[in-house]
Formats: structure tokens, sequence, C-alpha cells
């Protein structure tokens, strides 16, 4: 029977040592028909193993369920690894972080004010335990001594820069083995005294996370793990990228360099990450250590392997160190190629307001998001005022735009924590506030905060009470290309048009488009001149954009294409110029410098 170990010094394979040599590549960033392409890159860079996290969330976004379906089989991920020659690791948190929308954790589980999070509270470890019971239906026949890839399972995730709850990781523990799960069980922390003590027991291996000085943190991880194997389970080469802030790189040399010397210690690796690939849809995540900072859409990461799957400079760079410490296969991957270059240009274009996608309710308060039933996308909130005046929120979650009978009066962002509108002095009218979450925080104690607006609401310091609001309904376009089908040809626009050129935008309103290819390809879709919204491709949710940047293109994958007609389909809350954008070469994902 295969075995994997905890040895005196060693990871042990079959009683034999074994060093981890892993890449971070989560299942649920990529298209599922892109997995084995991801994979098989990892094993051409020299990696063993593959690690990934497990998102809560989008597999159980109701409290009962538990979804398994095209990007969310774990199972066959798990599988495709297995089928390269390769190992796991998985990370099923339940909190994850993971740059992800709430940390991983569910909306109807962060709504719940009664529940402690991330703590021993018998409400929260009830609903972990409905959660890793179907996590572990998947991961336990897929462990090493049943013939699978799966060699390591991790307790939480960074628990001491959280908490210190010992109990609750004991908890987690005593679960997880419940559950069959047999295979050693580790946790991770930054290489700080206070993380390791308190996000750590004895009886689980403790792993650092970090991206430099590898022989000092080795050396602060080795007095909290007097023996076994050391290993940093998240070596970070590169960063995630933020709306508003430079792309982030790092030196592919320097990087290089810096795991280098990591593994001329003996020391295990996870790459964090191998392969970063997209926040699809509403999934990003965000920060908030003061000022609130969503995540952008891509996740490349800087990665050795790009968003769209081509091998950087830093992937061969990587290969080149790691033939000093471990085989490596003689193949190499193709390197990119340009993507078709072409122009979409849109035919139709209906406002938001004339499309039935708002769920609207009467309340005599104000709800937040969650009340709604909508943690992520958009809710819309409308009322009637009898004058203008200074209309003030307690806080707007996360962006706000204010409409008076449609007419647009002001944007609130709560990054710049803006939190009043002027409106016209006069007879009043109907105001609206089309508000949109960024993404849930997922670090720190801000983390499944509610979103939306918060009250109370004045106009001229007094409080409106009455509101009809709703959540904006984006996961059926079936009501919104209905409204483009009766809509006029010609993308409607108040601007008059001169020879050829594409008439303007005017937001929010969604607008078609198409592209017509040979045959499927991977694309960059550029959407400058555009403001900010969502993009959708043959019906799949590719995510946000936004003229602040820095990312300038969003990635396309090969699987949402086909030969032919394409559709395009745009949420536009602002505006463009003209109602074009083009499929570029190659993505362009922002400066590198303020």
């Amino acid at each position: 029977m295969p075995s994997f170990a905890i040895g005196e010094t060693d990871f042990l394979l079959d009683a034999v040592p074994f060093r981890v040599l892993s890449g971070a590549l989560h299942y649920f960033r990529v298209h599922p028909d892109q997995w084995g392409d991801r994979i098989r890159k990892a094993r051409l860079m020299g990696l063993n193993t593959i690690e990934t996290y497990v998102p809560w969330n989008e597999h159980a976004p109701v409290r009962g369920e538990f979804r398994t379906g095209g990007q969310l089989d774990l199972g066959r991920f798990l599988d495709l690894v297995h089928a390269e020659g390769m190992r796991a690791v998985v990370r099923p948190g339940p909190y994850i972080c993971a740059e992800w929308h709430d940390g991983g954790l569910p909306g109807w589980l962060v709504a719940d004010p009664a529940i402690t999070l991330r703590s021993s509270d018998p409400a929260y470890l009830e609903a972990i335990g409905e959660y890793l019971e179907k996590v572990y239906a998947i991961v336990g026949p897929r462990q090493v001594q049943h013939g699978g890839p799966v060699v390591l399972v991790q307790i939480e995730n960074e628990y001491g820069a959280y908490g210190a709850d010992h109990e609750y990781l004991r908890r987690l523990t005593s679960m997880t083995r419940a559950l069959g799960i047999d295979v050693p069980l580790t946790t991770v922390d930054q290489p700080t005294d206070e993380m390791l003590a308190n996000g750590g027991l004895d009886e689980l291996h403790r792993t650092a996370s970090f991206g430099s000085r590898a022989t000092e943190r080795l050396a602060d991880l080795r007095r909290h793990q007097p023996t076994g194997p050391l290993m940093c389970s998240e070596f970070w080469c590169g960063w995630f990228d933020s709306w508003g802030e430079i792309h982030h790189t790092t030196s592919a040399e320097e990087s290089a360099r810096e795991l280098d010397e990591l593994l001329a210690t003996g020391a295990s690796v996870n790459i964090y990450m191998f392969h970063g690939g997209t926040n699809f849809g509403f999934t990003n995540g965000a920060n908030d250590k003061g000022t609130y900072r969503p995540i952008v859409t891509s996740y490349d990461y800087d990665a050795p392997l790009a968003e769209d799957g081509t091998p950087t400079e830093k992937y061969w760079r990587f290969r080149e160190v790691i033939a000093k410490y471990a085989p490596v296969p003689d193949e190499v991957p193709e390197e990119r190629v340009d993507a078709p270059v072409l122009e979409v240009r849109f035919d139709r274009s209906v406002p938001l307001w004339s499309v039935p996608v708002i769920d609207a309710q009467t309340f005599d308060h104000l709800p937040d998001a969650t009340e709604l039933g909508s943690t992520r996308g958009f809710t819309c909130y409308s009322t009637t005022v009898e004058h203008g005046g200074l209309l003030t929120f307690t806080e707007v979650r996360d962006r706000a735009q204010v409409f008076l009978d449609d007419v647009p009066v002001g944007t609130l962002d709560r990054e710049l924590h803006e939190k009043m509108a002027p409106l016209p002095r006069g007879d009043g009218g109907r105001i609206a506030v089309l508000v949109e979450n960024l993404g849930g925080v997922n670090y720190g104690p801000r983390l499944g905060e509610p979103k939306g607006l918060m009250g109370p609401v004045t106009l001229d310091g007094v409080e409106i009470a009455e509101w009809v609001a709703g959540r904006v309904r984006l996961d059926d376009l079936g009501p919104v290309r209905e409204a483009l089908s009766r809509a006029d040809d010609g993308t409607r626009t108040d601007a008059p048009r001169r020879g050829d050129e594409s008439p303007a935008v005017c937001g929010p309103a969604f607008v078609r488009g198409s592209f017509v290819l040979d045959e499927p390809a991977d694309l960059h879709l550029d959407l400058r001149g555009w403001g900010k919204g969502v993009l959708w491709v043959n019906g799949v949710n590719l995510g946000r954009y936004w003229s602040r940047g820095p990312q300038r293109t969003s990635y396309v994958p090969l699987p949402v294409t086909r030969a032919g007609e394409n559709e395009v389909l745009v949420f536009e809350t602002i505006g463009a110029a003209t109602a074009t954008a083009q499929l570029v070469a190659r993505p362009e994902l922002g400066p590198t410098e303020a």
C-alpha cells in the first residue's frame, strides 16, 4: 500500500525521502477544459505536486447544497493531477484568504450575526462539519494510501495572523481525522514567533509562508518545528493587483535566486502562484487596512505561467533552478503566440432601467445587500424625495451611483471615503442608487462584512426610511437578451454620429456586440475607452473591467470561444465614447510604476 509520512528530516513517500516541489493552481480560477494543460506545464517546469485551495462559498452558496459541476469539479481536477503523475496538496480552509471574495466563506454564513467566524463557536463548527464532510468525501478516496495523488491536507490558513483559539484548531483536526483524512496535516503561518505559536499545534506539521530571506525564515520556522521536513508552503514569487494601483511584478532573476536559496537548504516548497488564473464573475476579494482596496479581475500574479497559460521568463529561470535539485523533463512548453487581432462592434444597447432585472421589494427601513439576497454584484435602491438637498449616507459599500429621475447626479466611492451627494434644489423626484459590491474583504477583522448601503441615509439631516430595493439579477441573461432584441438597430445615444463612427454609450446600460473567429482561440479583449462594468462572452461572465486600471485587457479563455460568430455582452455603468472594442495580440495588465 502506498504511504506518505513525516520523517525525522524528510517527507517519506513509500518510506523513501521525498521533496515536495509544488505549484499553486486554483481549479476555480481556470476554465476546466484548461486544467490538464496547466497541470502538464507545471510538471514540465520540474514540479512534482499541485496545490489548491477549496472555496467553500463557491461550492455551497446555499446552505445544504454542494456544487461540483464544471469549474467546481474538484474530483476531476485531482484526477487530472494524478493522471499527470503528480501529487496533490489540498487546502480546504474553511477560510482560504486567496484574494477571494470573503476569503471563501459563504454569504449565508458571514451574514449570521450569531456566528463567530474562525473560532470554536459551536454554530460555526457545525457549519464547517457540513462543508468538510462534502469536501473529504471527494478528497478521502484520492489520498495516496488509496492509490490517489493527495499527500498533504492543510488545517485552516494563516490562522496565527487572525486569532489564537487552539481549541478551534484541535476541533478542525479531530473533524478532519474523523472524516477519513489520514495523510499528514499541516498549518501555514508567516514565520514570526507570535504567528507560528498562535496558528499551529504541536500535533500538526507547521510550515511557513514568505518570498525572501529563506535561510533566515526557515531558521525561525525550525524553532517552532524542531523535527521533520522544513517547508515553505507559500513561496511568494509575485503579487496580486488592486484597482487603482500599479501592476505588481518581481524580477525573474531575483525570484529565481530566492528559490535557489530556499531549495539549497533542502526544504520543500509550494510556489504561490505557479499559475494564477482569473477572478471570473464577482469572485474577487478585497483588502481593507483603513482604506478599501478591491482586487482586479486578472489573477496573473506575475506567476511563472501567465494568466493565458504561457510560460514567462520566470518559468524558464525557475526551471533552471529546479534542475539543480531534481530531474526536469526534456520536453518544454510552447512560447506565447499572438492572439487574433479583431475589432468588436456593438450594435444594440438598452438602459438598465428598461430591463426587468431588479428584484424590487418595499421596505420601511434601509436593507443591506444580504437582506436583498445579494452578497455580490449589484443592488439598486430607490425612493422619492420632495425636494433637493444634501443626501448623506453612513457608509457606501462599495461604489454608489446616484440618479435623480434617471439622470446621474454623483458617484460615491468607498475607497475615497465619500458619503455625500448634493441633489439639485427644486421639486425633488425619484432617487435611484446603483450600488456595486466590488469584492468581499478577504483578510483581517472586516472579513465577511455586510454590503450595500449602510444607514441611516438622510436628506438635509432628515432620515429617509422608506425604500424600494433589490438585487440586480445578472446570473440570468435571458431578460437582457430579450430587451436587446427589441431595441432599435444602432446603439442608443443622444450624441450625433459622424460618418462610420460608432455611437457613444451612456450608462448604466447593457450593450451587445460580436466578433467572428475562424477557430476557437485565447483572446485578450481591450475595452479601453469604456468606463466601468462587467463583461460576458458567449454567456460566460469574465469579470469586471475598469478604466482606472491597472488591468487594460480581459482574458477570454479558448474554451469560451467558438468558430463563427461570438457574442459579447457588456454592462457598462458609466459610458463609452464609441461603441467599439479591440481584440489585441497580447495581454496588457498595466504599468509597473506609478
